[in-house]
């Protein structure tokens, strides 16, 4: 019983001190977020991404690189663009970036994992999106996308397009909208970010490093030599651990970290963060939009971009010698998270510019209604994740009593 005890305590301190880690880093991102999607507008976007040329897949890149990185937003948004006129390449293209270049998402690898992490997400984003444009140009499934065109509504008109940005930013109207989005940036993934910290402390404190050496092939090696067949395997079996979790990229990424420091390889701790787009509640919503083949046709696409970007990005690294060293992440557990650094100061820094957001969102800006449009999402998923993050906020306050009594 002792012996629980203390493992409670170190995962419920553990799980704090990693959010405390990265919460200017959230605030940051959102707000930047949250800026650029009411000043540059959806209409804007679509504009330019209405063939599949280079340049079309380019700006839906760029576009998906300044968007959300919330996953059910961003099929909303790609699912808006597809309607209106971009192209099926373009817009999976925004979709590929706004989950995985977006500033918020590096801001977060930098803090757990390093740069040579940030540096493949991006890179990794771009082959991504390389190996999906490869792949429609080879398989060119024109009666599939008009299909899928087909099947969606006529989209709503959208307000204020032709606004110049010099009046918006002078706007008391759209600061309250960012303030509002701001604050749907966090409404959107709370649960994900409680869940997936929480989990993350769970694990770091909790399960043995066989576990993962039984899951991962290998894994627990102190290099990253590892032969064609383990990298795959590892590949494979990184969206299948993202797939147990049911928690987004942006709460994933400390048990990325911990993963990695348990000795799974580059390649498969990139396929973790890489698969938010490839789980159950992203087939079922692109099949309500689209149809079921055009979802399973771009579960395959992102699948297999998925791994051929992950192997070519592994073996990228290590011909560069830069693979990073495992035993970096195995310090995340063993630091003081707590204490009067440069973290202290950011924290509060931009714990002021989170209530700037909120009160001129809800308080200057209060009569202002602001609807961004979602994705529709599982009733029981998030019920499910409404209450385990419930549980989870009790788990770390009794852990952080024990953890105070010892």
């Amino acid at each position: 019983m002792e012996h629980f005890l203390s493992q409670w305590a170190m995962a419920a301190h553990t799980t704090l001190g990693f959010f405390w880690m990265a919460l200017w880093a959230f605030i940051l991102g959102y707000a930047v977020s949250s800026l650029i999607q009411i000043f540059v507008t959806e209409e804007k976007m679509q504009q330019t991404m209405g063939d599949a040329s280079a340049r079309s897949i380019s700006l839906g890149a760029f576009f998906g690189f300044m968007s959300s990185s919330c996953s059910f937003s961003a099929l909303a948004t790609t699912k808006s663009l597809f309607q209106k006129g971009a192209s099926f390449v373009a817009s999976i293209a925004f979709l590929l970036a706004s989950t995985n270049l977006v500033v918020e998402l590096g801001i977060i690898i930098s803090i757990f994992l390093g740069w040579q992490f940030v540096v493949g997400e991006y890179v990794g984003g771009i082959l991504l999106i390389l190996c999906s444009w490869a792949l429609i140009r080879i398989i060119r499934p024109h009666k599939l996308v008009e299909k899928a065109r087909k099947q969606l509504k006529q989209p709503r008109e959208m307000e204020d397009e032709d606004t110049a940005l010099s009046a918006k930013l002078q706007s008391r109207t759209h600061w309250a909208k960012v303030g509002q989005q701001y604050a749907m940036e966090w409404k959107m993934v709370w649960k994900d970010v409680t869940v997936g910290f929480t989990i993350a402390g769970i694990v770091a404190a909790f399960v043995p490093d066989s576990f993962f050496e039984a899951l991962f092939i290998h894994s627990g090696k102190s290099t990253q030599d590892y032969s064609f067949w383990e990298l795959l395997q590892h590949i494979v079996v990184g969206p299948v651990a993202a797939f147990m979790t049911f928690i987004g990229s942006m709460g994933n990424i400390p048990l990325a970290a911990l993963l990695f420091g348990k000795g799974v390889s580059f390649a498969g701790v990139m396929a973790f963060i890489f698969s938010d787009l490839v789980v159950f509640p992203v087939l079922r919503i692109n099949a309500k939009y689209y149809g079921w083949k055009m979802s399973f046709f771009i579960l395959f696409l992102l699948f297999t971009s998925l791994i051929a970007a992950t192997l070519v990005l592994h073996y990228g690294f290590d011909w560069a010698g830069m693979l990073p060293d495992p035993t970096a992440a195995k310090s995340l557990t063993e630091k003081s998270h707590f204490q009067i650094d440069y973290t202290f100061f950011l924290n509060l820094s931009f714990l002021v510019v989170s209530g700037i957001l909120i009160y001129l969102g809800f308080v200057k800006g209060k009569e202002v209604m602001h609807h961004k449009e979602m994705a529709p999402k599982s009733r029981v998923l998030e019920n499910t994740l409404k209450w385990l993050a419930l549980g989870c906020y009790l788990w770390l306050a009794g852990g952080m009593v024990v953890y105070l009594l010892r």
